[in-house]
């Protein structure tokens, strides 16, 4: 007997991305109604033809950054419900399972307007329960026409107007493969940031450089236990930090004089 569609149609964003959106894909596959994919206009590595092969609707559209890209993307579903993946994410069989719970009764649904639920990431060889990466609870799923992406470019958030609910299982997160991926992300988010703040002042250099980078570790590793995720949650609360420091250092370096001048 086949598994019944929910009337969510499920919006994607991709660039490149063969090599890790089968799996979003898959997660999605067979009990959600549509599945709307936007490319870049410059995707060359057959992302498009892994998608196609899911019966996804494809687009292709120039990069206009991560909120405006995604608002595309939600608006081309037709569904009553709208849930928004990014291709390094998995819907797990547990979350899975509790949304069509709640959707297998139209009534407990009466005054929700959209759910969040957990990520969990992993990294390493590890899942990251503890420290800066978790819960990190994300609002993912929505009636149409009752949210929109907003926040600022890369960090965008769902500006929900109504009632969220929360679930309780993860959405899985496969963001890093490695490392050095981790360390590469580093340059394009500060230099976002930097973009984003170069018309103000540079800001203490005591604070940026060092108050902040060091509170950023000490809450993450141990107020918020990243010591419990082994090497790697030590790890990730020193890149953290690290990152921290590099936006105020790069900031300061937008403001030094032309020439090397004192």
């Amino acid at each position: 007997m086949a598994e019944e569609h929910l009337p969510i149609s499920v919006c994607l964003i991709a660039s490149n991305e063969a090599h890790r959106i089968r799996r979003a894909l898959e997660s999605v596959a067979g009990w959600t109604e549509e599945i709307i994919v936007v490319l870049n206009d410059d995707v060359n590595d057959g992302t498009d033809g892994i998608a196609g092969s899911f019966g996804a609707k494809v687009f292709r559209e120039k990069w206009k950054g991560h909120i405006a890209q995604k608002n595309s993307a939600a608006q081309k579903g037709s569904m009553e419900w709208v849930l928004g993946l990014d291709a390094d994410e998995v819907i797990s069989p547990e979350l899975r399972s509790e949304i069509q719970e709640w959707f297998a009764k139209p009534g407990r649904l009466h005054g929700v307007t959209a759910f969040s639920f957990p990520r969990c990431t992993y990294y390493c060889g590890r899942w990251i329960r503890h420290g800066d990466w978790y819960p990190d609870r994300q609002t993912r799923l929505w009636r149409r026409g009752a949210a929109e992406w907003g926040g600022m470019d890369p960090h965008d958030k769902l500006i929900v107007n109504g009632r969220v609910q929360k679930l309780k299982s993860n959405l899985q997160h496969f963001s890093n493969e490695s490392v050095n991926a981790h360390i590469r992300k580093i340059i394009p988010f500060t230099d976002e940031f930097v973009r984003q703040h170069s018309h103000g002042q540079p800001g203490s250099g005591i604070s940026g450089l060092v108050i902040r980078p060091v509170w950023r570790f000490i809450r993450a590793y141990f107020f918020r236990l990243g010591f419990l995720d082994g090497w790697q949650g030590c790890y990730i609360a020193w890149l953290n930090a690290f990152s921290t420091a590099s936006k105020y250092a790069k900031l300061r370096e937008q403001h030094l004089p032309a020439g090397g001048s004192q």
